[in-house]
Protein backbone atom coordinates (compact mmCIF):
# COMPACT_ATOMS: atom_id res chain seq x y z
CA UNK A 1 0.00 0.00 0.00
CA UNK A 2 2.10 2.94 1.23
CA UNK A 3 4.90 3.82 3.61
CA UNK A 4 4.93 6.83 5.93
CA UNK A 5 8.16 8.29 7.28
CA UNK A 6 9.17 10.44 10.21
CA UNK A 7 12.68 11.31 11.39
CA UNK A 8 13.06 11.67 15.15
CA UNK A 9 16.18 13.52 16.33
CA UNK A 10 17.33 13.79 19.94
CA UNK A 11 20.75 15.01 21.06
CA UNK A 12 22.29 14.89 24.50
CA UNK A 13 21.96 18.14 26.41
CA UNK A 14 21.45 18.95 30.04
CA UNK A 15 22.52 16.90 33.03
CA UNK A 16 24.08 13.48 33.49
CA UNK A 17 22.58 10.88 31.18
CA UNK A 18 23.09 7.94 33.54
CA UNK A 19 21.08 9.76 36.22
CA UNK A 20 18.28 10.43 33.71
CA UNK A 21 18.80 14.19 34.14
CA UNK A 22 18.74 15.06 30.46
CA UNK A 23 16.36 17.01 28.26
CA UNK A 24 13.62 15.03 26.54
CA UNK A 25 13.24 17.77 23.89
CA UNK A 26 13.69 16.53 20.34
CA UNK A 27 12.31 17.12 16.85
CA UNK A 28 10.06 15.27 14.44
CA UNK A 29 10.78 15.90 10.76
CA UNK A 30 8.53 14.82 7.94
CA UNK A 31 9.03 14.28 4.21
CA UNK A 32 7.12 17.44 3.32
CA UNK A 33 9.79 19.51 5.05
CA UNK A 34 8.07 20.46 8.29
CA UNK A 35 9.94 19.99 11.56
CA UNK A 36 7.96 19.90 14.80
CA UNK A 37 9.41 20.52 18.26
CA UNK A 38 8.57 17.54 20.46
CA UNK A 39 9.26 16.48 24.03
CA UNK A 40 8.07 14.16 26.76
CA UNK A 41 4.77 15.06 28.37
CA UNK A 42 5.11 17.28 31.44
CA UNK A 43 2.89 14.63 33.08
CA UNK A 44 5.63 12.02 32.52
CA UNK A 45 8.87 13.74 33.52
CA UNK A 46 9.86 16.68 35.76
CA UNK A 47 9.37 20.08 34.13
CA UNK A 48 13.09 20.86 33.89
CA UNK A 49 13.59 17.88 31.55
CA UNK A 50 10.91 18.70 29.00
CA UNK A 51 9.56 21.55 26.91
CA UNK A 52 5.89 22.12 27.74
CA UNK A 53 5.46 24.20 24.55
CA UNK A 54 6.43 21.22 22.38
CA UNK A 55 4.13 18.44 21.18
CA UNK A 56 4.33 15.28 23.23
CA UNK A 57 3.66 11.78 21.85
CA UNK A 58 0.39 11.46 23.75
CA UNK A 59 -0.94 14.71 22.25
CA UNK A 60 0.22 13.64 18.79
CA UNK A 61 -1.58 10.31 19.20
CA UNK A 62 -4.84 12.07 20.09
CA UNK A 63 -4.38 14.59 17.26
CA UNK A 64 -3.71 11.84 14.72
CA UNK A 65 -6.95 10.08 15.68
CA UNK A 66 -8.96 13.32 15.52
CA UNK A 67 -7.38 14.39 12.23
CA UNK A 68 -7.92 10.99 10.62
CA UNK A 69 -11.56 10.98 11.73
CA UNK A 70 -12.10 14.45 10.25
CA UNK A 71 -10.38 13.52 6.98
CA UNK A 72 -12.65 10.45 6.74
CA UNK A 73 -15.76 12.45 7.67
CA UNK A 74 -15.41 15.34 5.19
CA UNK A 75 -15.77 13.29 1.96
CA UNK A 76 -18.73 11.44 3.46
CA UNK A 77 -20.47 14.76 4.12
CA UNK A 78 -19.73 15.91 0.57
CA UNK A 79 -21.03 12.64 -0.91
CA UNK A 80 -24.22 13.04 1.13
CA UNK A 81 -24.73 16.52 -0.37
CA UNK A 82 -23.80 18.58 2.68
CA UNK A 83 -21.22 21.36 2.75
CA UNK A 84 -18.96 21.77 5.75
CA UNK A 85 -17.73 25.31 6.39
CA UNK A 86 -15.80 24.57 9.57
CA UNK A 87 -14.81 21.49 11.53
CA UNK A 88 -13.25 21.95 14.96
CA UNK A 89 -12.55 19.15 17.40
CA UNK A 90 -11.41 19.43 21.01
CA UNK A 91 -10.23 15.84 21.34
CA UNK A 92 -9.12 14.41 24.67
CA UNK A 93 -7.13 11.25 25.34
CA UNK A 94 -7.52 9.46 28.65
CA UNK A 95 -4.45 7.66 29.96
CA UNK A 96 -4.82 4.90 32.50
CA UNK A 97 -3.11 1.63 33.39
CA UNK A 98 -3.87 -1.64 31.64
CA UNK A 99 -4.21 -5.10 33.21
CA UNK A 100 -0.41 -5.41 33.42
CA UNK A 101 -0.13 -2.05 35.20
CA UNK A 102 1.32 -0.29 32.13
CA UNK A 103 0.20 3.17 31.07
CA UNK A 104 -1.76 3.43 27.85
CA UNK A 105 -4.21 5.80 26.18
CA UNK A 106 -7.33 3.72 26.79
CA UNK A 107 -9.89 6.15 25.41
CA UNK A 108 -10.06 9.14 23.09
CA UNK A 109 -13.12 11.38 23.12
CA UNK A 110 -13.71 13.34 19.92
CA UNK A 111 -15.94 16.39 20.19
CA UNK A 112 -16.31 17.77 16.67
CA UNK A 113 -18.24 20.99 16.19
CA UNK A 114 -19.28 21.28 12.59
CA UNK A 115 -20.59 24.39 10.87
CA UNK A 116 -22.75 23.49 7.90
CA UNK A 117 -23.29 25.83 4.93
CA UNK A 118 -26.54 27.41 3.91
CA UNK A 119 -28.49 26.39 6.98
CA UNK A 120 -28.66 22.89 5.52
CA UNK A 121 -27.39 20.43 8.10
CA UNK A 122 -27.91 16.70 8.21
CA UNK A 123 -30.30 15.29 10.77
CA UNK A 124 -28.77 14.09 14.02
CA UNK A 125 -29.18 10.53 12.76
CA UNK A 126 -27.50 11.29 9.41
CA UNK A 127 -24.60 13.00 11.14
CA UNK A 128 -24.19 10.12 13.59
CA UNK A 129 -24.13 7.66 10.68
CA UNK A 130 -21.45 9.72 8.89
CA UNK A 131 -19.35 9.72 12.08
CA UNK A 132 -19.82 5.97 12.42
CA UNK A 133 -18.71 5.42 8.83
CA UNK A 134 -15.80 7.85 9.26
CA UNK A 135 -14.65 5.86 12.28
CA UNK A 136 -14.84 2.63 10.27
CA UNK A 137 -12.82 4.17 7.42
CA UNK A 138 -10.16 5.92 9.52
CA UNK A 139 -6.78 4.21 9.07
CA UNK A 140 -5.59 5.26 12.50
CA UNK A 141 -8.74 4.05 14.28
CA UNK A 142 -8.31 0.73 12.49
CA UNK A 143 -4.72 0.54 13.77
CA UNK A 144 -5.24 0.96 17.52
CA UNK A 145 -7.11 -0.75 20.33
CA UNK A 146 -7.97 2.55 22.02
CA UNK A 147 -11.71 3.14 22.45
CA UNK A 148 -12.74 6.14 20.34
CA UNK A 149 -15.99 7.95 21.12
CA UNK A 150 -17.58 10.76 19.12
CA UNK A 151 -19.87 13.38 20.67
CA UNK A 152 -21.45 15.67 18.11
CA UNK A 153 -21.71 19.41 18.54
CA UNK A 154 -24.06 20.55 15.80
CA UNK A 155 -23.87 24.06 14.36
CA UNK A 156 -25.85 25.21 11.32
CA UNK A 157 -25.12 28.50 9.54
Amino acid sequence: MSDHHATILWQQSGGPFAKRQYSRAHTWSFDGGVTVPAAASPHAVPAQFTDPSAVDPEEAFVASIASCHMLSFLPLAALAGFEVLRYEDDAVGHMTKNEQGRHWVAEVDLAPRITWAGGRAPSAEQEAEMHHRAHDECYIANSVRTVIRVASGRVAQ
